[in-house]
C-alpha cells in the first residue's frame, strides 16, 4: 500500500492568483440586480457557484475588470470550499470564452448533416411555437412534446424549463435519474429520508470507510477532512472494485468484486454478531426489526460465504468487522457507484445496517454518508406555472411521465399520441443516456429536437435546432449542495456573450412567441427581473435554517445552514415507526425484501465486466471538451490488466475493440494492476470531436431501487459486460 503522507490543502487564496488572468478581446457590460459593486483592488468582486452535478458544489469568487473575468478563486468565507477549486473548476473561465462555444441560435439541414444555418432568436422561437401548436391541434394535446432535462446545470432557477412546460400545457415528462435512485430509496426505506453528517464532521471520525466512492478526483474538499481524520489516529479504508487516487492514500484497500458489496456487508455483520460487539442500545431503543435481522444472519450468512461472494479472504473480512465495531465514532461514506446495479439498493440496505448495528448513526463522526436534500427548501417558483386556460377544457388532465433511464425505449413506445418533439436542457443524451445504438432509432423517429446547450455535443449533432445557452457567470441563481451544508447566491458577473441567453430567458422568449401567435396559449411570465425571480425562490423557513434575514446577504460570502453537525441527531426518523427500520414494511410493499438481505448480482454477459466510472478531468461530458483539459488528459483509453491483456495479445497503447450486444467502441490499451483481471474500466467522458462513447456498451437494465422516492429506478450502469480484441 502507498504510505500515508499527509497534505497541507489548506490552499491559500493568494497562490491561484498569478497567472491566471484570461485573456479575451471584447468589452461587455455587467446587466442585472441593482445593487452596490463591490470591488477589491481593480476588480469587481461577484459571487458564483458551481453548478454542476458534483458533492462540492464549489462558492466562487470571481474578478472582473473591463467586463471580462479576469481569475476566480473557491470562496474564502466557506470553509468547505475553503478558498480552493478543483481542477475542472479553474477551467471554468475558458469555458466561458471558449471559440468553440455556440454563440447563435442555429438550424441544422437535415439532421446529422452538420450542415448548420444560423437563424434569429425571433426565426428559432416561431419555429418552435408553430410546431407546439400544430402538435395541439393534431393531437388534441401536448403529450407528443417531451422535456428531457437533467442534471448538467444545477441551480433553482434553471428549474424554469419545467415551468415552461407546465405553462403550456400538459406535457410528457421525463421522471427519475441516473444518478443515486437506488441508495436514495434504500436509505429511505431504513431511516426515513436520504439525511448525510455534515462532511466537515468527518474530523471527528477515528474510522473511516470509503466504500466506492473516490473523492480525491470527485470531491477533493472533503479530502482535507479526511487527511485531518488520518492525522489525528483514524484509521481511512477505501474498498472499491479499481485502485483508485483515494486507495492510493488510504491506510487499507479491499478490491471487492463489483456489485457484491452487499455480501461483504452482512458477512462483517454476522462476524460483529458473534463477537458480540452490537449495540444494544441503539438496536433496542432506536430501531424496529432488529431481532428479524440477527436471526436472517444466523440462519443465512458465514464469513466463508460472504468471503466467496466478494472476493476477499475471510480474516479480511473479520479484521474489518472487528476494527470497525471497535472504534467510536466510525463512519461509512457510500459513493454512487456502488449502487449502480441491479441489485445495488439491496447493496446499501445492508450497508447501512452496519452503521445501525455498531451505534454510528446519530452521532459526531458517525453516520452512513450518502447525500442529503434536507436543505433544498426553496420555493420552486420558476417550475411551478400554471396550465392555460384552454387545458382545463382538454381530455388530458395530467402530464405523461416517463422512466428519464429508459429515454430511447419510451419514445420509441410511446403512443397515443406518440412523441413528436424533445427538448433537451441540462442533458446530453447521446453521450451519457443508456443503449446509444436505440437512441439514435428513437431520434431518428422524432419530428423536432430542440438543444439547448454551450457546445456542439453528440447530441447536438442529432439535433433540428440548437439554442445557445448562458454559463454561470452570466446569469443569476442559488444553489446548495447535496453534501455539505452551505447556500450560494449566483451573481451574474458579466453580460451574457453572443447571442446566449439563460434557460428562464428562453423560457420568457418562448412565452412570448406562443401568445404572439396563440393569445393566452402560455403563461410563462415575460417581465420579471432577475431580483423578483430571487425573491421568488426564498421564504422564511429558508432564510431562518441559513440564518440570514435577506437573501442579498448572500453577495458577502456563503452561509451554512444551521443544522446539526449529526444526521439523525435525536435518533428519530422519518420512517413509519419513528425509528430505524432493520425490517421494512414500506420496502415491501414497494416490491423489495422486507429485511436488508443479499441479492444476487447481475450474471457475467461475457468475459469482462465493463465500468465507467467518473474521470478527474470531466464530470459527465462536460469540461473534457475544452482545450485546457485536453493538454492534460488528450485521449480516451480502456484500463485492463497486465494478465488479462496478455491472454488477448494486447500491448500497452495498441488500439483495441471493446464489443457486446448492444455496440462498440475503439480506444488505446492502458495496462494496469489497478484494475481486476476480470474488469475493463472506460470513463464516461466526452472528448470533442471523439466518436468515443461508453454508452455503446451499456443497456438500460434498471437497479432494484428508485421507484419510492424519484419515480423511476436507478439503473445498472456498473453491470455491463464486454470481450475486447487488438484492432490490426
Amino acid at each position: 500500500m502507498a504510505d500515508n503522507m499527509k497534505y497541507d490543502i489548506n490552499l491559500k487564496r493568494a497562490s491561484f492568483r498569478k497567472g491566471f488572468e484570461v485573456l479575451t478581446g471584447g468589452l461587455f457590460s455587467r446587466a442585472g440586480v441593482s445593487e452596490e459593486i463591490v470591488y477589491e483592488g481593480d476588480y469587481e468582486i461577484f459571487r458564483n457557484v458551481c453548478p454542476r452535478n458534483c458533492y462540492d458544489t464549489c462558492g466562487i469568487k470571481t474578478y472582473v475588470k473591463d467586463g471580462v473575468i479576469r481569475f476566480i478563486e473557491g470562496a474564502p468565507e466557506s470553509t468547505f470550499t475553503d478558498g480552493g477549486l478543483c481542477v475542472k473548476g479553474y477551467a471554468y473561465p475558458r469555458r466561458v470564452y471558449s471559440p468553440d462555444r455556440i454563440k447563435t441560435p442555429m438550424r441544422q439541414i437535415g439532421r446529422g448533416s452538420g450542415k448548420w444555418q444560423r437563424i434569429s432568436w425571433d426565426e428559432a422561437m416561431d419555429i418552435i411555437a408553430r410546431k407546439i401548436l400544430s402538435l395541439k391541434e393534431q393531437d388534441g394535446s401536448l403529450l407528443g412534446l417531451c422535456l428531457a432535462k437533467a442534471s448538467g446545470h444545477h441551480g433553482v432557477t434553471n428549474n424554469s424549463p419545467q415551468g415552461m412546460m407546465s405553462a403550456l400545457g400538459y406535457t410528457t415528462r421525463t421522471v427519475g435519474t441516473p444518478c443515486w435512485p437506488a441508495g436514495i430509496d434504500a436509505q429511505a426505506f431504513d431511516m426515513g429520508a436520504m439525511w448525510c453528517n455534515d462532511p466537515e464532521d468527518m474530523i471527528n471520525s477515528r474510522y473511516i470507510i470509503l466504500w466506492g466512492v473516490n473523492p480525491a478526483w470527485c470531491s477533493i474538499h472533503t479530502m482535507k477532512y479526511i487527511y485531518e481524520a488520518q492525522s489525528r489516529g483514524a484509521k481511512v479504508v477505501v474498498i472499491d472494485p479499481v485502485f483508485t487516487q483515494t486507495a492510493a492514500k488510504a491506510d487499507l484497500y479491499f478490491q471487492v468484486r463489483a456489485g457484491t458489496d452487499g455480501a461483504l456487508a452482512l458477512g462483517m455483520a454476522r462476524h460483529i454478531l458473534d463477537l458480540g460487539l452490537v449495540d444494544e442500545t441503539f438496536v433496542t431503543r432506536h430501531a424496529v426489526g432488529y431481532d428479524r435481522f440477527a436471526n436472517y444472519l444466523k440462519d443465512n450468512i458465514t464469513v466463508p460465504w460472504a468471503a466467496a461472494a466478494c472476493g476477499l479472504p475471510e480474516e479480511d473480512i473479520r479484521r474489518l468487522a472487528e476494527e470497525f465495531a471497535s472504534a467510536t465514532p466510525a463512519t461509512i461514506w457510500i459513493g454512487y457507484g456502488m449502487q449502480r446495479h441491479i441489485n445495488g439498493g439491496a447493496n446499501v440496505r445492508a450497508i447501512d445496517a452496519l452503521g445501525a448495528i455498531t451505534g454510528n448513526i446519530g452521532i459526531e463522526g458517525g453516520g452512513v454518508r450518502y447525500g442529503h436534500l434536507t436543505n433544498r427548501i426553496f420555493n420552486y417558483a420558476a417550475a411551478d406555472m400554471p396550465p392555460p386556460k384552454d387545458a382545463a377544457s382538454s381530455q388530458v388532465t395530467s402530464d405523461r411521465l416517463i422512466n428519464t433511464n429508459k429515454l430511447a425505449r419510451e419514445i420509441i413506445d410511446a403512443g397515443d399520441p406518440p412523441v413528436r418533439m424533445l427538448w433537451i436542457t441540462c442533458r446530453n443524451p447521446m453521450s451519457q443516456d443508456f443503449d446509444r445504438p436505440l437512441l439514435e432509432k428513437a431520434f431518428d423517429s422524432l419530428d423536432l429536437i430542440v438543444s439547448v446547450e454551450q457546445f456542439f455535443t453528440q447530441t447536438v449533432e442529432h439535433s433540428d435546432i440548437v439554442l445557445p445557452v448562458t454559463t454561470l457567470f452570466e446569469e443569476w441563481s442559488i444553489n446548495v449542495s447535496y453534501w455539505h451544508y452551505w447556500l450560494s447566491i449566483n451573481e451574474q458577473a458579466i453580460a451574457p456573450l453572443h447571442e446566449c441567453k439563460s434557460n428562464t430567458q428562453i423560457a420568457a422568449a418562448l412565452s412570448t412567441k406562443m401568445n404572439e401567435l396563440s393569445p393566452g396559449s402560455c403563461t410563462f411570465p415575460t417581465d420579471l427581473t432577475d431580483e423578483q425571480w430571487i425573491d421568488r425562490e426564498f421564504n422564511p423557513e429558508l432564510l431562518e435554517m441559513f440564518g440570514i434575514s435577506d437573501w442579498r446577504e448572500l453577495r458577502n460570502g456563503p452561509v451554512k445552514a444551521k443544522m446539526p453537525a449529526a444526521a439523525w441527531h435525536e435518533r428519530r426518523f422519518k420512517t413509519p415507526s419513528g425509528k430505524y427500520e432493520f425490517y421494512s414494511e414500506t420496502a415491501a410493499t414497494y416490491g423489495h425484501k422486507a429485511l436488508p438481505e443479499f441479492s444476487e448480482p447481475r450474471k457475467a454477459r461475457a468475459p469482462f465486466r465493463v465500468m465507467t466510472p467518473h474521470s478527474k478531468f470531466a464530470i459527465h461530458s462536460q469540461f473534457q471538451n475544452l482545450d485546457y483539459m485536453a493538454d492534460f488528459n488528450p485521449e480516451p483509453h480502456v484500463a485492463i490488466h497486465p494478465e488479462a491483456a496478455a491472454a488477448k495479445q494486447i500491448r500497452d497503447g495498441d488500439p483495441v475493440r471493446i464489443f457486446n450486444d448492444i455496440g462498440e467502441l475503439t480506444a488505446p490499451a492502458r495496462l494496469t494492476t489497478n484494475v481486476s483481471r476480470d474488469c475493463l474500466v472506460l470513463y464516461e467522458v466526452w472528448f470533442n470531436q471523439n466518436a468515443y462513447c461508453v454508452q455503446n456498451l451499456v443497456d438500460d437494465r434498471s437497479a432494484d431501487m428508485g421507484a419510492f422516492q424519484t419515480g423511476a429506478p436507478g439503473v445498472a450502469i456498473h453491470d455491463q459486460f464486454a470481450d475486447i480484441e487488438r484492432v490490426g
